[in-house]
């Protein structure tokens, strides 16, 4: 197996709704933000190379919205999503397997493009095939209006409509070494990546866990639907992570990739925070 992390593209949100019931004096001291609220996140993505698949975990953002869209979501920096790849050494023809953590616009933007010079959608992974669980399809493909500005049909039909679309219906093992956690506070369906690499097993903790501040239980975004769910599915990936000393790479953080845990008097905390790359660099 082969594995690697890079970040497509920094955004801006407000603070207070990615830590919700959490006072600003609180979560501040732990997550910069500027004199608008707004904090730095990141839209890291994995390769994962594992028996002739290549599979990409999640699609960032992508650019078929207008300026207006995007002036609210202040992208900047990163790599860019094909030149990401393309400075790994992929093309978008390499890509057998697109895995969508979930559908909101900032997960899956990126699996649909404007074709050039043209009217309509095309899909930017020509050959793959695109896994999103079956619950977060029907729940996106409802919509709602709470999530309704999230749930984006430019991002959404031409993957249906493309025939490539395989719908997951449980936890289990979707690839050699690559499993799936299904969680449902989020947003029903939201597809939790836990890989074993070389001895370790990595868990891509996604907008469950989506940044190193967001260990303590009740730590969680306002974007959550259920949020007593959300505390429950974290606690039970923390106490299973600790157990059995997985590491915990993040999806959004802009100044940690990975972490283990320990238990402290407080609960279960971060033990040692460490870049991505001393982890692919794990000897076979």
């Amino acid at each position: 197996m082969k594995i690697q992390l890079f970040n497509i593209s920094n955004f801006k949100v407000d603070g207070g709704a990615m830590f919700g019931v959490i006072p600003k004096a609180l979560w501040s001291r732990v997550y910069l933000c500027d004199e608008n609220n707004l904090i730095t996140l990141t839209l890291n993505s994995l390769i994962v190379e594992t028996e002739g698949h290549v599979i990409l975990v999640d699609t960032g953002w992508g650019d078929k919205q207008d300026e207006k869209f995007f002036r609210h979501v202040h992208l900047h920096g990163g790599e860019g999503l094909v030149s990401g790849l393309k400075k790994r050494g992929y093309s978008n023809e390499d890509i057998t397997d697109v895995f969508l953590t979930h559908l909101h616009a900032d997960h899956c933007g990126g699996c649909v493009r404007r074709i050039p010079g043209g009217t309509g959608y095309e899909l930017v992974f020509p050959g793959a095939t695109y896994h999103v669980s079956r619950t977060q399809w029907e729940w996106a493909s409802a919509s709602n209006l709470r999530e309704a500005d999230a749930f984006l049909d430019e991002n959404i039909l031409p993957i249906s409509q493309s025939g490539q679309i395989n719908l997951v219906d449980e936890d289990g093992e979707l690839f050699k070494g690559f499993s799936v956690r299904m969680c449902y506070g989020h947003t029903p369906g939201l597809m939790i990546p836990v890989i074993n690499y070389n001895g370790k097993k990595l868990v891509y903790t996604g907008d469950l866990i989506p940044t190193m501040a967001h260990i303590p239980l009740i730590w969680n975004m306002s974007y959550d639907i259920e949020s007593l769910k959300t505390i429950e599915e974290k606690k039970a990936i923390l106490q299973e992570s600790l157990d059995n000393n997985y590491i915990l790479v993040f999806q959004h953080d802009a100044h940690f990739e990975c972490c283990n845990l320990e238990m402290t008097t407080k609960g279960i905390r971060v033990k040692d925070k460490f870049n991505f790359l001393e982890i692919a660099s794990y000897p076979a």
